[in-house]
């Protein structure tokens, strides 16, 4: 079950592939996240220096008193993933003009895992026609009601 989402990521990305990664957090991050508090929106996995971050995300402090002095709540985020999987993901990235997002953050059995998708972004046409397909079965479903 996943604790927070990137509710916007299926909207304006088409996915072509999913992966799952480990995430270094501190403590009061991963009570953050537990707790369902945080946001994915607009976020982003980039590479620097082999190895990939994700960049974006705001994960407020659990309790904003007890928190470090100058905690940056959109810091870069590491991505725990091993070296070949990281070189195929840059590879894939910079060959077929893709692009890596995380989806989601999530428990799998005490560690946190974020699952990132390779996704190609859709254009506006193709967001204008979803938007009115789900208008017209919302409206059908209200006419079959009555």
């Amino acid at each position: 079950m996943a604790l927070i989402t990137n509710s916007k990521a299926t909207f304006n990305y088409e996915i072509v592939e999913k992966f799952e990664a480990g995430i270094e957090l501190f403590g009061f991050e991963v009570k953050t996240i537990r707790s369902k508090h945080g946001k994915l929106d607009g976020s982003y996995v980039k590479f620097k220096n082999g190895e990939m971050f994700i960049s974006g995300s705001d994960i407020p402090p659990f309790q904003p008193s007890n928190t470090p002095i100058g905690y940056d709540r959109v810091r870069n985020r590491k991505l725990l993933m091993s070296k070949a999987q990281i070189l195929r993901l840059k590879q894939k990235v910079e060959s077929d003009k893709l692009t890596l997002i995380p989806l989601s953050l999530y428990n799998k059995g005490r560690v946190l895992k974020a699952e990132i998708a390779l996704a190609r972004g859709k254009k506006q046409f193709d967001k204008r026609a979803k938007v009115m397909k789900r208008e017209s079965d919302r409206e059908m479903e209200r006419t079959l009601k009555r």
